[in-house]
């Protein structure tokens, strides 16, 4: 028996087997509870299930959802990247600085992607070249993202004077009144990125290096190049979320995205995404982010302290990690159990 023959298959190979009749979407069961939640929520409070409240929970899961979508792809790679917030905030920080200096908010704003690029190149850079898992790496730019921003912006509030620019006003637009730009390019984003997860090269590599690095490593796929181009591709996305909160927003607290890392996490892992890697979906992030914002609303709605939200987020993703360890043992028994049924 060879080396090769040791080694599990692949994940996310682009040779897929014939398919065959109607395919239950594998988002299913998130979808169900987002649904679920809103029902229950709108049967006591029928207020909940006002459009205009609907379009505004849609419009609040933007940001945040965004840097879900960029961290599918870094636990599909079985890895975490702990400086997202910090990289939003110091891109948006960036591009507002540029825009109150003069610069076309438009240019600052593509400026302000590529500094968020930068920064994800930073850590990718410093974990491919040492050889370390991003999870550290990010813990200690998390501080210095942090810190380079607040020296930046000393403390204050960035608010670009004119903001009579078609940036703000685009960005900030509802289209028919009640549906934000901004949640439709963020519906965008997530469409094109499932596409890249799932029918390009550099998806199909993402999945394979998550599945199994010495196998991938095998079969030629450069990993180290993929780890790279993530961890750049999340600094992009958090750049992009970035400076369109400062087109929407109109300014940039000098703490806004201090405590999105653990929401966004929790979002990718009730959305379906294993912490084991191999594996992820984007739809179910974004469905994900949906939830916690739906259970942020709720609570609301029923008169309970806003500041319950942090528990009951951490509450259900507990509870959505612990089912997906239960579904995993028992997919294991099965699997276990037909190859010894097969040797029998």
């Amino acid at each position: 028996m060879s080396k090769t023959d040791l080694i599990p298959p692949l994940a996310g190979s682009a040779v897929h087997p014939a398919r065959r009749g109607f395919r239950i979407p594998e988002e299913i069961g998130v979808i169900i509870a987002l649904v679920g939640m809103m029902a229950i929520i709108g049967f006591a409070r029928p207020r909940f299930l006002n459009p205009i409240n609907l379009f505004s929970l849609l419009g609040n899961t933007t940001f945040l959802g965004m840097l879900a979508i960029g961290m599918v792809f870094l636990l599909a790679i079985r890895e975490i990247d702990l400086s997202v917030g910090w990289m939003f905030n110091f891109s948006a920080v960036f591009a507002a600085l540029l825009m109150v200096a003069g610069i076309d908010p438009w240019l600052a704003a593509f400026a302000g992607v590529l500094f968020g690029a930068g920064l994800g190149l930073i850590n990718g850079l410093i974990a491919v070249t040492l050889r370390l898992p991003a999870i550290i790496v990010t813990l200690g730019t998390y501080s210095m993202f942090q810190g380079l921003s607040l020296v930046v912006n000393k403390g204050r509030a960035i608010v670009p004077a004119d903001q009579s620019s078609s940036f703000f006003s685009v960005i900030s637009d509802k289209l028919f009144g009640i549906v934000p730009v901004a949640a439709l390019v963020f519906i965008a984003l997530a469409l094109a990125m499932h596409v890249v997860l799932h029918r390009t090269r550099f998806g199909y590599r993402v999945q394979a290096v998550g599945s199994n690095p010495e196998a991938a490593a095998h079969a030629g796929i450069p990993t180290a190049w993929v780890r790279l181009q993530t961890l750049v591709l999340m600094g992009a996305i958090c750049g992009l979320s970035g400076v369109m909160y400062v087109g929407f927003r109109g300014a940039i607290d000098p703490n806004e995205g201090s405590d999105f890392v653990l929401v966004v996490i929790a979002a990718v892992i009730i959305g379906g995404t294993p912490l084991s890697g191999g594996h992820g979906t984007i739809i179910g992030a974004v469905i994900g982010m949906m939830i916690i914002q739906v259970i942020s609303s709720g609570l609301i709605f029923f008169g309970i302290d806003a500041t319950w939200s942090t528990f009951v987020t951490g509450a259900v993703t507990v509870l959505a990690v612990s089912l997906d360890r239960l579904i995993k043992f028992q997919r294991t028994r099965r699997i276990e159990r037909s190859k010894e049924n097969f040797h029998a």
